[in-house]
């Protein structure tokens, strides 16, 4: 029986809960997604793609930090390597109202290497711990940090905790951990998320050797279950952490995240079935259309709504057929829903 780990027995009410969160991925979680997610989940805490400091610096704001009032509880990453930069890249954000800023310092992609942000960083926490003073300076919103547990041949246990102990003299309170080293050459970024060995150990050890700070485990986690077992049972002795981040399980299998509200945050409102969810994205789809924007924009985001389903297969080709045309409208997910029996398990 799966029962919520024990409430914080004094919460800052200045931090956003973060004791379960949705990853930043690039290409995946615009605000098309998190507006979706936000139908299934209001709780868990939502990540913007990471948006490079250099990016609001010369062009619109709006244009990458505009989105929906709905997606709040909502944090910004940036990826930059310039403390400047970041100061005012962060005051640009200030008026968008992110409940979190969070520096990127995990991404082994050879193009953000190139521009030297992501995981290259951890090489020099130095450089890393100015830029997170520069960006609380210039923030009204926490902000925080996502790194990994190493990089090549920086990858001790040691090096490590070198790293966070400079970095968290910067004045940060929470740092995000994702538990795989990223090796930076050889490895592509799809294979710096499976090669790397899973180290949740470490990211554990981190907490007992930094309790002052507030360690969100990032990496490997694919159920409800298996966060509320690194959040631990309330029991000041055993191994947890402060929260868990769920990455591309929360993408290909988001219905996963309908019990998150009651299991995570205690709330007592029930979980939405997977047809409520649906439904309550028509008036969404109705109002891309209206304002000519391709409602393929938010279908490619809800093709794992009904897995592992009676009828997925057939919903999720109507969806990639039919919702990518000029033309679709609204009509393309109702007909699409017409391949799924009437109710699921959440209404039986």
């Amino acid at each position: 029986m799966v029962s919520a780990p024990a409430p914080r027995s004094q919460p800052d009410r200045s931090q956003p809960d973060r004791r379960l969160s949705v990853a930043p991925m690039m290409d995946w979680t615009d605000r098309h997604d998190r507006w979706f997610l936000r139908q299934i989940t209001k709780r868990t805490l939502l990540y913007t793609e990471m948006i490079t400091a250099q990016a609001l610096l010369h062009a619109d704001p709006g244009r990458f930090l505009d989105h929906h009032p709905d997606e709040h509880p909502l944090a910004l990453q940036l990826g930059g390597s310039d403390p400047r930069a970041l100061a005012e890249a962060t005051r640009l954000a200030a008026p968008f109202g992110f409940a979190e800023i969070n520096l990127n310092v995990g991404c082994p992609s050879d193009r953000v290497s190139s521009g030297r942000f992501g995981a290259c960083l951890m090489a020099d926490p130095a450089l890393v711990a100015e830029c997170l003073s520069a960006m609380a300076e210039a923030s009204n919103a926490p902000v925080t940090i996502k790194h990994r547990i190493g990089i090549d041949d920086l990858d001790s246990y040691d090096q490590l905790v070198g790293f966070v102990d400079q970095v968290a003299r910067s004045g940060i309170a929470t740092i995000i951990v994702h538990a795989r080293k990223a090796w930076l050459k050889g490895l592509s970024p799809k294979e710096n998320r499976e090669i790397p060995p899973l180290r949740h150990d470490v990211v554990h050890r981190l907490k007992a050797d930094f309790p002052g700070l507030e360690v969100i485990l990032n990496g490997g986690i694919t159920t409800l279950t298996q966060a509320l077992d690194h959040l631990g049972s309330g029991d000041p002795a055993a191994p947890a952490v402060d929260g868990v981040m769920i990455g591309r399980a929360a993408y290909e299998t988001p219905y996963m995240l309908a019990q998150a509200d009651g299991l995570i945050f205690g709330e007592a409102t029930p979980a939405p079935s997977r047809h409520e969810v649906a439904l309550a994205l028509l008036p969404y789809l109705d109002a891309m259309t209206a304002r000519g924007e391709p409602v393929k924009r938010l279908t490619r985001h809800i093709l794992g709504l009904f897995h592992g389903q009676p009828g997925a297969r057939a919903y999720r080709r109507h969806l990639g057929e039919a919702g990518v045309r000029p033309d679709a409208t609204a009509q393309v997910l109702i007909d699409a829903l017409a391949h799924i029996p009437a109710l699921d398990e959440a209404e039986s």
